[in-house]
């Protein structure tokens, strides 16, 4: 079976190498020497702040909207994975829908003041397949609204847009680091934040609330990265650049060969991207459906990113985002990851050209 998607593995002789670290120190937990290399290695590559390495990329959602959301409306988008809905109800807050752009797929930002209430604390965007939201306009609105912004950059690993990491964007950015994604540690993410304060708070939420052995400094959960999990991420990321490129190249066949009558990803001007996706989009939910029975007949398995539109979820009171609910439904992911076979990349483009 073609999955859409495939783990980047080192060579296992690296990650034991770096894992050995840890088994000479008999130091699994508690942010021991290689979860804080991890972050040092990555605020390095990424040239931004030091981000806070944690055991998945839903937890620092969590801690941010705890922090942030403070138990009022978010404005949210309905575009994106359960995830990001699911943490503000879980977090006792109450998701407030606005459609998004039809070009970008990105919350749209002119949509935003006609659903801020008093009530409203705090905006989570996504930014979607690593496409940039439209940050510039949401931080305005933020600005003008006193509203907390939280952007969900699950996505984003490696993204640049107006020559910035997509992190530096926002009050707190948070990243997904599973094994599906073009950076991992098998497990994890990570919290960003150029806010010192927040910083600290967010740091102290992901640690029981400890501030030293004794002392605690408000609630908090287990958010920590483990030793084995930040060795996958430093035995991976010397290879960024390599899963880049090699993602790049599969993507660049992709836009070359489809058909024109698919919509391919538009990036927003300034985006550096990092080919974390290839979705297309298709006419009408059939044409998508024939497509996906064709594909599995060779055992090939896209998938269907993010299907339903969140608005539409039975534990959400959302209202209509048509333009959500019409991409959500024509959406499709194709196969894209480092070693996919060029053969079987035609194969996926001459099913969708034949049938559309």
């Amino acid at each position: 079976m073609i999955n859409v998607t495939q783990t980047f593995l080192p060579p296992i002789s690296e990650y034991q190498q770096i894992l050995q670290r840890a088994w000479d120190k008999i130091w699994l937990t508690n942010r021991g020497e290689l979860v804080l290399e991890l972050e040092n290695n990555i605020a390095q590559k990424l040239s931004s702040k030091i981000g806070i390495a944690m055991n998945n990329g839903t937890i620092p959602i969590q801690i941010a909207l705890k922090l942030l959301g403070k138990g009022g409306e978010i404005i949210t988008t309905p575009f994106s994975y359960v995830a990001t809905t699911s943490s503000i109800v879980w977090e006792g807050c109450t998701p407030v829908f606005v459609d998004i752009e039809p070009n970008y797929w990105t919350i749209d930002p002119d949509k935003i003041e006609a659903a801020i209430t008093e009530k409203t604390t705090c905006i989570l965007a996504t930014h979607v397949f690593g496409n940039p939201c439209d940050v510039i306009k949401i931080n305005a609105i933020a600005k003008k609204y006193n509203l907390a912004v939280i952007y969900d950059a699950a996505h984003s690993f490696g993204v640049t847009y107006a020559g910035q990491s997509i992190f530096d964007f926002g009050d707190i950015s948070t990243c997904s680091f599973h094994a599906t994604k073009i950076f991992h540690t098998g497990e994890g993410g990570m919290l960003f934040t150029n806010n010192d304060q927040l910083f600290t708070d967010s740091y102290n939420a992901h640690n029981f609330g400890h501030n030293g052995p004794t002392a605690f400094h408000g609630v908090g959960i287990n958010g920590k990265m483990s030793e084995l999990s930040a060795a996958v991420g430093l035995a991976v990321l010397p290879y960024l650049d390599e899963i880049i490129a090699a993602r790049k190249e599969i993507a660049d066949f992709y836009f070359s060969n489809l058909s024109s009558t698919v919509q391919a990803i538009n990036l927003r001007e300034g985006t550096n991207w990092n080919y974390s996706y290839f979705p297309v989009v298709f006419e009408t939910e059939e044409h998508l459906l024939n497509v996906i029975q064709k594909l599995n007949e060779h055992d090939i398995n896209p998938r269907r990113y993010f299907y339903p539109s969140l608005n539409t979820l039975d534990f959400v009171h959302g209202s209509s985002c048509p333009i959500s609910e019409s991409l959500a439904s024509r959406i499709l992911c194709l196969p894209l990851f480092v070693g996919l076979d060029k053969e079987i990349q035609r194969q996926v483009i001459d099913t969708i050209n034949n049938l559309v």
